[in-house]
């Protein structure tokens, strides 16, 4: 089949956008979630994207984060003036799972980009999927600010591990390191054993005296992003600091056992990881030594969100079918 489709993908971090009628175009971004009073805005996400289509339409730039993987910018043939109405739309979105009435945000979506077919997805969905380059069975673990595992066979099981947030839960997550290594920190500060000088003067010099820290971490809106703030000065100090490299490997064993928790009970499961905190050779290395123990490894992730999001769409487009589930994908 033949016609443009429109992914997006909507995170914490912004809003990114990309359309495919031959080939993958330019990604163009704009603000991301927004939370009132009655919840996520999802109706002023959806304005935003009509946004960025409107300026590709007219042959603008928008804020694209440069050309796509062929090393082409510029518009697809659909993407000119009195383009057509996208073929298909996958709309990936961060906490899909925790709001009540998913087929509200459907009917947004789909009112508001106008696509002849519509899909709303999970963005754990949209990162297996991008992440394994396939719909099949597999499990990928993301490890960025927060932590989430999620493991499917697009059929009869699927399995969320962990995402409960810096307080409760994110295991392996940079802010649950970074909060490991400010402990390690205050227990040097306090003369106390199992503490980490190394650490402490590192995070004097980011944070200030440890006096101030517990409003910045515990009090402010962004506690989460500055938290993850400290972790690569963990993992940047664990070629010399053992209580540093403890701590990376506890992240890292944790990332693994939520993966392989995702995707137990799989038939030959594709495993991935992705998320900047595997820039961290102490945690990856880790991650990799917890899958080894249980049989398994990992292979490169293929790509993020938006990738699985534009997959989905053109498989859509293409075979006229793709799986769905109440809570993790749902299509009009």
């Amino acid at each position: 089949m033949t016609g443009t489709v429109v992914a997006v993908d909507v995170g914490g971090s912004g809003l990114r956008l990309q359309t495919c009628a031959v080939r993958p175009g330019a990604v163009l971004t704009a603000p991301g979630v927004r939370v009132g009073a009655g919840g996520i805005d999802v109706a002023a996400l959806v304005a935003d994207a009509r946004a960025l289509l409107a300026s590709r339409a007219a042959g603008g730039e928008g804020e694209g984060e440069g050309a796509d993987r062929g090393g082409r910018g510029g518009r697809d043939a659909e993407s000119g003036p009195g383009a057509a109405a996208p073929e298909v739309v996958v709309w990936s979105m961060r906490g899909l799972l925790f709001l009540a009435d998913r087929t509200e945000v459907l009917r947004i979506v789909a009112a508001g980009l106008g696509g002849r077919r519509t899909v709303v997805v999970s963005d754990a969905v949209a990162n297996l999927v991008g992440a394994t380059g396939r719909v099949g069975p597999g499990a990928v673990v993301a490890a960025g600010t927060g932590a989430v595992a999620f493991g499917t066979d697009f059929d009869r099981q699927w399995r969320r591990v962990d995402g409960w947030g810096h307080v409760l839960g994110d295991a392996g997550s940079a802010a649950a390191l970074g909060t490991a290594g400010l402990r390690a920190a205050l227990r040097a500060h306090d003369g106390l054993a199992d503490g980490s000088p190394t650490l402490l003067g590192l995070a004097v010099d980011l944070l200030g005296p440890p006096e101030l820290w517990p409003r910045q971490v515990m009090t402010t809106p962004d506690a989460p992003e500055r938290l993850a703030a400290v972790a690569p000065l963990v993992s940047a100090a664990a070629d010399t600091d053992p209580v540093a490299l403890a701590l990376c490997v506890r992240a890292g064993t944790d990332l693994g056992e939520s993966l392989l928790r995702a995707a137990d009970g799989l038939e030959a499961p594709h495993l991935a990881a992705t998320g900047g905190l595997l820039a961290a050779a102490p945690v990856a290395d880790a991650l990799d030594r917890r899958l080894a123990l249980a049989g398994a490894h990992r292979s490169p992730a293929h790509g993020g969100a938006l990738d699985g999001a534009l997959h989905l769409a053109r498989q859509l487009r293409d075979t006229g079918a793709i799986p769905e589930h109440p809570a993790y994908l749902v299509s009009c």
